[in-house]
This record gives C-alpha cells, sequence and structure tokens, in this order.
C-alpha cells in the first residue's frame, strides 16, 4: 500500500470508532495486522485528532464551564470532570509504570469485542428501566474514570462504550448526559496521554524514527472524520439505543476468532 493510503486509511479507521462504542484500538490493531504496526506515539496522537474534533463540536459548552466557574451548577460539573481526569491519570499512570496490559493481539481484542457486546446489551436493558435522570454524580464521575483505565488496559473494549454504559448504569439513565460526560472527560485524557507519549518519544530519541508526514495526514484524517461522526452520534442517540453497535462489536468479535 502506498506511504499515503496507509495513514489516510488509518486516521480514517480512527476518526469513524474513537467515539462509536466499538473500540478504535480495536479496529486499529486488526487494521495494523495487514497494513504493519505503527509506533505507539502515532496511535495516541491520532486519537488526540479525534478528541480535537469533539473539542470543536462542544466548543461553546467548554466555554460556558471555563467562564461560569462562579455558578454551582458549572464549577460542580467542572470538578466531577477533573474528578474522573484525576482518577484516570493516576490509576493510568500506575499501570503504565507496572506494565500492566494485555498482549495486543487479535485473539484477546476479539473477545473483548464480543463481551463488550453482550455487556452493552445487558447493561441497556438494565438502565432502560430505571428513571432517566441527567444529573452526573461523584459516583458517576468517579466509575467514569475507573472505566477509561480499564479501556486502557484492555484492548477492545472501547474507552466510549465503557464510560458511557458505566455512566447509565450509575445513575445517570440519559444517554445524552452520559455521552456528553463520557465525550468531555476523554479531551483532558486523552490529549494527557498524547502529550506523554510525545515526552517519551523525544526523551528517548525515537523523534528520528518517526514518520512525522504520515503522523500529520492521519491526524488531520481522524479529526475531520471523527466530527462528521460525533455529529451523527449525537443525533442518532436521541431517539435510538445503542443495540446496533453491541451487535456489530459481537459480530465482528466472532469474525476476527474464526479467522484466528
Amino acid at each position: 500500500m502506498s506511504d499515503l493510503a496507509s495513514p489516510v486509511l488509518l486516521g480514517l479507521i480512527e476518526g469513524i470508532t474513537e467515539f462509536l462504542p466499538v473500540s478504535s484500538t480495536g479496529h486499529l490493531l486488526v487494521a495494523e495486522h495487514w497494513l504493519g504496526a505503527r509506533s505507539d506515539l502515532f496511535n495516541v496522537v491520532i486519537q488526540a485528532g479525534a478528541i480535537l474534533a469533539v473539542v470543536l463540536i462542544y466548543r461553546e459548552r467548554l466555554w460556558r464551564l471555563a467562564c461560569g466557574l462562579g455558578d454551582p451548577l458549572q464549577r460542580d460539573y467542572a470538578f466531577k470532570l477533573a474528578a474522573a481526569f484525576l482518577v484516570t491519570a493516576v490509576l493510568g499512570f500506575a499501570a503504565t509504570r507496572l506494565g500492566f496490559k494485555l498482549p495486543e493481539s487479535i485473539t484477546p481484542v476479539a473477545w473483548a469485542l464480543v463481551l463488550g457486546g453482550v455487556w452493552m446489551l445487558g447493561a441497556e436493558a438494565v438502565a432502560a428501566r430505571r428513571p432517566e435522570r441527567s444529573t452526573i454524580t461523584w459516583t458517576v464521575a468517579i466509575l467514569v474514570g475507573l472505566a477509561q483505565v480499564v479501556a486502557g488496559v484492555f484492548p477492545g473494549t472501547s474507552r466510549s462504550a465503557a464510560t458511557i454504559f458505566v455512566a447509565m448504569l450509575a445513575g445517570t439513565g440519559n444517554r445524552a448526559a452520559a455521552t456528553e460526560f463520557a465525550f468531555l472527560v476523554g479531551i483532558p485524557t486523552m490529549f494527557a496521554a498524547s502529550g506523554y507519549e510525545l515526552l517519551k518519544t523525544l526523551k528517548g530519541g525515537g523523534e528520528v524514527h518517526e514518520d512525522w508526514s504520515a503522523l500529520a495526514l492521519a491526524f488531520v484524517v481522524s479529526a475531520v472524520t471523527a466530527f462528521v461522526a460525533v455529529r451523527w452520534l449525537l443525533g442518532y442517540i436521541r431517539t435510538h439505543r445503542f443495540t446496533p453497535f453491541a451487535v456489530y462489536r459481537i459480530a465482528l468479535g466472532l469474525a476476527l476468532l474464526a479467522f484466528a
């Protein structure tokens, strides 16, 4: 495959799957099985491209949070976002230092897709029977932070699926409210991860081996694609459940297991 086609395709995959509850990491691992493996910096930075799309989509919400800290409701929401991020940062850093991460191979990713899809079906059925609330509690914030760590440790879990459904099960029955909190807390999380990988690469002299033009191209493609995907998803969840995504995960996981 040409030098341009590979980063474009990886950027498209990342942009489409980062915020859909289908696991971007799992899809990238499968794609890299045929396209060739990329560096950890490449994978994290193109995730940051998708996060940039969320910043643009939620720019007015973020501005209200930044300028409205004098309002108790806005301040409470901002503090809960910060708490979720801190839980992820502390435990995620500890997991990284301890080397606690499953092998990034097709079989465990396939199982994570299947089990995650089954869990999504059950979780949404349970959440549908609970009163619909749009409030984000401290319990929801802490559990969302933990869910991000779990998604980082288990490739194929899907950060968006883990955080959205944990929020729904923990008391935020409203899909839109759970999705918004999950997406907003992903902004500092992924930017911090990108910064960490960049510093680690520069410190180790790995920049001389990095294909920066391919990385930049994939970053832009990921950002543009994610912008379209997230705008579509936010409209979709107003009137639809996540069931098709769960079914897709199960079907893809079973296909990968058969292939493996």
